[in-house]
């Protein structure tokens, strides 16, 4: 994560990185970082579904690797997510993935910021965003997400906090003292890469800045830390307001999952 590493990088030099650094390298607390001839594998640890981060197939080799796979996480009864960006061969991988019986979701837009060049926007204060700093506070956010998202990611946020403090930060930004938006960011211990995760805001709370708040706040922790990079795997809604804050088109990516 040194100076050197990462100054006078364009996108195609950058792109690289990040494949080595979030993709190919990347491990998780809650994840079994499998390596394998022309991909890496993922595996859940705590009953969470595994996944496919990377990979470098050939035509002829794509889809007896997708079988493997499949059988592979059969064999253990999880379910997984094949993550395919935009540069990944063969071309048609994502087109294979759904011909085997995976979901296809909205492809994301893969933006980075550089923290060496924030915008003045994600340099005020955010007096209304307050990080968590013990584990039951960890409600406020599961109230957001349950409306929001329909979801509950408290116990791998939990667990995170608890066993792996430094490598996760969660906020929340607040109106009259009520939750209101949520979001947090993961800082990998050998990548030049923090991570955003997480974003929701309640819809009444719209439109009031709270999502540029919380921005702010994590970008503002990045840079404290000496991250020099920020990215977001940013959907349609978000992809424009993160654009207008500075962060930069990367790649796309599509996340193909299979159930099982």
């Amino acid at each position: 994560m040194t100076e050197q590493m990462t100054t006078g990088l364009d996108l195609t030099d950058l792109l690289a990185l990040y494949d080595r650094h979030e993709r190919f390298e990347a491990s998780f607390p809650d994840l079994r970082r499998e390596e394998l001839a022309h991909l890496v594998r993922q595996v859940g640890l705590f009953g969470n579904a595994g996944a496919v981060i990377y990979s470098d197939l050939g035509a002829a080799t794509a889809d007896a690797a997708i079988e493997a796979q499949m059988a592979h996480f059969q064999s253990i009864g999880q379910a997984f997510e094949w993550k395919v960006y935009a540069h990944d061969q063969p071309p048609d991988l994502v087109a294979r993935l759904a011909a085997h019986g995976f979901e296809i979701d909205e492809h994301e837009a893969i933006l980075v910021l550089d923290v060496h060049s924030v915008p003045a926007v994600l340099l005020a204060p955010t007096p209304n965003v307050k990080r968590v700093q013990q584990l039951d506070e960890l409600r406020d956010v599961a109230a957001i997400r349950q409306r929001v998202r329909g979801d509950q990611v408290v116990e791998r946020l939990a667990r995170e906090l608890r066993d792996v403090p430094e490598y996760l930060s969660v906020y929340v930004a607040y109106v009259e003292n009520a939750p209101a938006a949520c979001g947090w960011i993961r800082f990998p211990k050998t990548s030049p890469f923090a991570s955003l995760w997480g974003g929701a805001t309640l819809p009444e709370l719209r439109k009031r800045g709270l999502y540029t708040a919380l921005l702010a706040a994590r970008v503002h922790e990045a840079s404290a830390r000496g991250w020099r990079f920020v990215t977001v795997d940013a959907r349609s809604m978000s992809r424009p307001i993160l654009e207008k804050r500075g962060f930069r088109l990367l790649t796309y990516a599509t996340a193909c999952t299979w159930h099982g």
